[in-house]
């Protein structure tokens, strides 16, 4: 099968790490062919330093103009509802950054437009991607059918603030002022500081909203919400407890992010490195405790970041060789989530 070719729009500091260093190495798979970039200066860096030919202004050319097959936008979230839009109508894939917008309705509208013009739009929770909550997942699975350690009964998501970087190279960057850009609105019924609080956990803990549900298989709903913002917690359609642990203490150095998810009888446990580290898998853990003494297992991962192995998966969801990991339609859940957890919240205030 002939490469993909791939287009980027914004090649930021996540747009470089996360992203275009990770489709730059995949040469059998796709060949980044253009990229649109605000800031010429950097546009150009960027594109001499990994091979891409041709460099736009802005989305609008790189549509009118460049013969893609797919697009990568790592965009802020705010700016989705401005440029997304435009790619769907065009009827050319495209791969987001986490969450989907910052509000419901927004996301509405983007869904909206994916069925309407029958446009996969993926959305980057990598940490399904990894390669060990890959395999936990599948574990979850076969316990879950084969009822063998019991019913799920319970999934906690620890997430501490941390080093999220864990010693990444730094980006290319310039000395071009970024232009001004409109922005996503707050919705109508939020204050401005509902706002900001909703801002900041689409922002750092819509990953963990996701990959609850990830590792449930099957919707959930929040329950409770403390005032601090350390903890929230609820329940599944089939009544499994979840809590997600957001801020219990901070690390300086280290990054520290686990996901629990417990049988009557044995756990899995997936223990993640930070979101920029290079290569490195996360571990599984799995105890079995169904006959005489408990057991332990640690399966060996692939030298494979989750943000490698993403790349590899939206290229596959294009191609039509499997799902993509998380499409819009449902990434705007996460949003609902978050939109029930400020208002829950702020009930204490």
């Amino acid at each position: 099968m002939s490469k993909l070719k791939i287009g980027f729009v914004g090649v930021g500091g996540m747009g470089q790490m996360a992203h275009l260093s990770n489709y730059a190495v995949l040469r059998d798979q796709c060949e980044v062919v253009a990229l649109a970039e605000v800031r010429p200066g950097l546009a150009r860096t960027v594109a001499d330093r990994y091979g891409v030919p041709t460099v736009y202004a802005n989305h609008l050319e790189l549509l009118h103009d460049a013969k893609v097959d797919a697009i990568v936008a790592p965009q802020q979230y705010r700016t989705h509802i401005n440029l997304i839009p435009d790619i769907l109508k065009a009827g050319i894939p495209v791969f987001t950054e986490k969450p989907i917008s910052l509000t419901v309705e927004a996301g509405e509208e983007l869904v909206r437009l994916a069925d309407e013009y029958k446009t996969l739009h993926m959305v980057g929770y990598h940490k399904r991607s990894d390669p060990a909550m890959e395999h936990a997942s599948a574990v979850i699975e076969q316990w879950k059918a084969s009822g063998e350690y019991g019913k799920m009964q319970y999934v906690r998501v620890t997430m501490p603030p941390g080093d999220w970087i864990g010693g990444s190279d730094a980006p290319l960057n310039s000395d071009e002022p970024y232009p001004n850009v409109a922005i996503e609105p707050g919705p109508d019924y939020f204050t401005d500081e509902q706002t900001r609080h909703l801002d900041a956990f689409v922002n750092y803990y819509i990953h963990q909203v996701n990959a609850i549900r990830f590792l449930l298989r099957e919707p959930y709903k929040i329950t409770f919400a403390d005032r601090r913002g350390v903890l929230l917690a609820g329940e599944s359609d089939g009544g499994v407890t979840v809590a997600l642990e957001m801020a219990p203490y901070n690390t300086s150095i280290e990054w520290h992010e686990s996901l629990l998810v417990c049988f009557e009888r044995g756990f899995v446990r997936v223990d993640l490195p930070p979101p920029l580290a290079r290569q490195q898998a996360g571990k599984v853990t799995i105890m079995k405790d169904g006959k005489g003494a408990p057991s332990y297992e640690i399966p060996v991962m692939p030298n494979l970041h989750a943000m490698r192995k993403q790349a590899m998966n939206f290229i596959a969801a294009v191609r039509g060789e499997r799902p993509a990991p998380c499409e819009s339609k449902e990434a705007l859940e996460d949003l609902k989530l978050a939109r029930d957890y400020i208002r829950l919240m702020q009930q204490y205030q």
